[in-house]
């Protein structure tokens, strides 16, 4: 092995170079040579080609993501502290307090090796929210499968939620909701998108930049090794052929117990005041982050790589570069304090190692073997790649899918119920989710099975935030626009069902290649119908995630647009639960209109298996008004949100673990049963109230303009009674919990209220 140096370079400009191996197109490496004014060194090219990766210049998507900020207003951002750009999100949430969240993607690494490429997306997600000054306190997950009996997805799924889990509960930090769907679309392609909220005071604000010369360069954390290369150039920037699963070196290895030390060490460090500036080490490791801290700041930076601690020997510049080991960090230290930086990471027993400092000028120069192998403006590494306005189209087959193939009334209700529920669509989670703990560090207040997670973040106060993060990518694909509308509609309903007022949006957009101009259209329509629609309901985009060329050979995955909404809980003691409290008597009130709309719906997927027509039609500013009936509302003794699977769905989910009975009114709903109980119109809650509050929450929604109806009582009968029709809570319980144990090979009690 040997280094490659920069005199070499100028003296063997000729000299080919591996750069398409690399995933740089020749214009992009031509680009290179022009901006250094001879060809790069080996080390050069590792990191213009992992920082000019897809994964880490958003190089396909910038040109649209700027919609995002073309579009949010003064009054919007008001309350962020730190927004695009960032590691992640920054909220202030009023008493001094501010919350920090992110959804970061994991996929292709997750179906190569899903044990490892679940638990480092963890991991990586977690060390984002570090690198902002805080603390972690609960992760989630948004997981999309291929079907869910097929051969792969047993290899899969088991190994994906094992990771999360294992990663996870060791660090700590409780697991307070999430998603899984199935589609034949994510076979040999799953989603793996780690979600984290993290707590910090406002003033203890930490931002990834490098300024003041003559501060010190500290990597901290785990050593330096061989797995991870290549993670962000070759797993997260290509798509998938056959064969891809033999991609294992390029997944990293984690070790959560040091991460759990490393978010230790890291508060003790921002609590000392001695970090200036502080950036992860995740995709891209020690290329990334030197790059990016050295643009962002006001000067250049000179780095060592012989002061690098490394677990493998005869490691080259470029191995040491583009290593994606995990649990490590870089931060910029002041020399004065460069001492005292020591002393803590050694009283965690976190290596350190001062590997460099900030210099005049604007380049970024390292050495390894006493020779400068990299020479280069640091902002021509970190932000100088090109930005591509691919193509993009309305499908040609856009038409034929929006054409609606009708739906097949149910003969029998009870039936097709329970097919419903039984669906490995709707079917109960319990199998993944009680590998997680959810009530680790003692703040959870609402996780599995509730509408949104909520925490307590101020024990004095009781203040807390409530998170949520949805998206059918079924809807998206029948529209994107309106699909992304719909994705930031049910996450904000379900953190309004909470009793929370949203404040803040994240996003994690997953979808097929950019250079497929069918997918460059889905992808532009999902960034207007989301930035749209956070102006409609005037709270701002924080941050946010792009991952493309999800797809195997040519068939791209359903466009999928995560959204997560953050929402702030005056005092956790009065969140709403969507649970019945088992209370006979009660009213069941649903809140928003139903109506005919079964397009990408779910009864439409179980009862025919087919995906056209068009979704369901939001008007953001009837979720609005949601919120104002339900936050702080004393009146509503439960809420549950109306969303896929439709109004059946929401009334079998409250009265499952309340040991209570409904007498549901249908016709109340709507003229057909089979559109009452299966369609999935939005902006609907159904509240339970005491018979003596009914009126006053009805009077309520009259005044915010609200369709409002009792369409139930509940009974101590323990069956749901509808339509003429009876049928116990306990067999649809039965039905519900016994599919994905079944598929898993495992067991869960049919009527678990884990």
């Amino acid at each position: 092995m040997h280094n490659d140096t920069v005199d070499n370079a100028r003296a063997t400009s000729d000299e080919a170079q591996p750069y398409a191996e690399l995933g740089l197109k020749d214009d992009e490496y031509q680009h290179i040579r022009d901006i250094l004014g001879r060809r790069p060194t080996d080390a050069e090219l590792t990191m213009y080609s992992v920082m000019w990766s897809e994964h880490c210049s958003y190089k396909s998507s910038k040109a649209h993501l700027r919609y995002f900020g073309e579009t949010m207003t003064e009054e919007m951002g008001e309350k962020i502290l730190a927004g695009i750009g960032e590691n992640a999100g920054v909220v202030d949430i009023g008493d001094g307090n501010a919350v920090t969240f992110r959804v970061e993607s994991h996929n292709h690494p997750s179906y190569v090796e899903p044990y490892q490429g679940a638990a480092t997306g963890v991991g990586g997600i977690v060390r984002d929210i570090m690198a902002m000054g805080a603390r972690p306190v609960a992760v989630m997950d948004q997981l999309r499968f291929g079907p869910a009996d097929a051969a792969d997805t047993a290899r899969v799924l088991p190994g994906v939620v094992a990771g999360i889990g294992g990663y996870g509960n060791s660090l700590g930090l409780p697991n307070i909701g999430g998603e899984t769907v199935f589609d034949p679309t994510y076979a040999s392609n799953p989603l793996v998108n780690a979600l984290c909220v993290g707590t910090l005071k406002v003033e203890d604000l930490k931002l990834a930049f490098a300024s003041g010369t003559g501060n010190k360069v500290m990597l901290f954390g785990s050593r330096t090794g061989l797995d991870g290369i290549g993670g962000v150039s070759v797993l997260a920037s290509d798509s998938f052929d056959e064969g891809a699963e033999r991609k294992l070196p390029a997944v990293q290895v984690g070790d959560p117990f040091s991460e759990k030390v490393l978010i230790e060490c890291c508060l003790d460090l921002y609590k000392a005041g001695v970090v200036v500036g502080i950036q992860d080490l995740g995709g891209a490791g020690l290329a990334c982050a030197t790059s990016e801290l050295a643009a962002a700041g006001d000067g250049g930076m000179r780095v060592d790589l012989d002061q690098v601690p490394l677990r493998a020997d005869n490691m080259t510049a470029a191995e040491i570069l583009a290593s994606e080991s995990q649990e490590r960090m870089c931060a910029v230290v002041a020399p004065e304090d460069v001492e005292r930086f020591r002393e803590i990471c050694d009283h965690w027993e976190v290596t350190c190692a001062e590997i460099g400092e900030v210099v005049e000028g604007d380049h970024l120069v390292i050495t390894h073997g006493g020779e400068v192998v990299v020479d280069a403006p640091a902002g021509t590494i970190a932000d100088d790649a090109p930005v591509y306005n691919r193509p993009f189209a309305r499908p040609e087959w856009q038409d034929e899918l929006q054409r609606f193939g009708g739906i097949d009334k149910a003969s029998d209700l009870v039936d097709a119920f329970k097919k419903m529920l039984a669906s490995p669509a709707l079917c109960s989670r319990d199998y993944i989710m009680n590998q997680y703990d959810r009530y680790v560090r003692g703040n959870t207040v609402q996780s599995h099975h509730a509408d949104a997670g909520v925490l307590r973040i101020d024990e004095e106060t009781g203040r807390g935030v409530a998170v949520s993060a949805d998206c059918s990518g079924r809807y998206t694909k029948l529209d994107p626009n309106m699909g992304a509308r719909l994705a930031l509609a049910e996450a904000y309903r379900n953190v309004a069902a909470t009793g929370a007022r949203p404040v803040a949006i994240t996003n994690c957009l997953n979808f097929g290649s950019p250079e497929n101009p069918d997918v460059m259209w889905q992808f532009r329509e999902a960034v207007h119908g989301l930035a749209d629609g956070a102006v409609e309901l005037g709270i701002p985009v924080s941050g946010g995630n792009v991952s493309f060329y999800n797809q195997t050979g040519e068939e791209p995955i359903l466009p999928t647009p995560v959204v997560g909404v953050l929402g702030v809980v005056d005092d956790v003691r009065g969140a709403h639960r969507h649970a019945l409290d088992g209370t006979a008597g009660q009213k069941l009130i649903l809140l928003g209109e139903t109506r005919d709309e079964f397009g990408g719906s779910i009864y439409q997927q179980v009862t025919r298996d087919e995906l056209n027509g068009l979704p369901p039609q939001v008007d953001l500013a009837n979720e609005a008004k949601l919120v104002e009936l339900l936050a702080g509302n004393a009146d509503i003794a439960a809420a549950h949100d109306v969303s896929e699977g439709g109004l059946g769905t929401t009334v079998f989910e409250m009265a499952r673990a309340a040991a209570v009975g409904i007498d549901l009114d249908v016709e109340a709903v709507h003229a057909d049963p089979t559109t009452a109980l299966f369609s999935e119109s939005a902006s609907r809650v159904v509240v339970a109230v005491d018979a003596d509050k009914e009126n006053a929450v009805l009077e309520r929604a009259g005044e915010l303009g609200i369709p409002a109806a009792v369409i139930g009582t509940t009974n101590d009968s323990a069956e749901l009674n509808f339509a003429g029709v009876s049928v116990g809570i306990a067999e649809l319980a039965d039905a519900w919990a016994g599919t994905l144990p079944q598929l898993f090979g495992q067991h869960v009690g049919a009527n678990s209220t884990v």
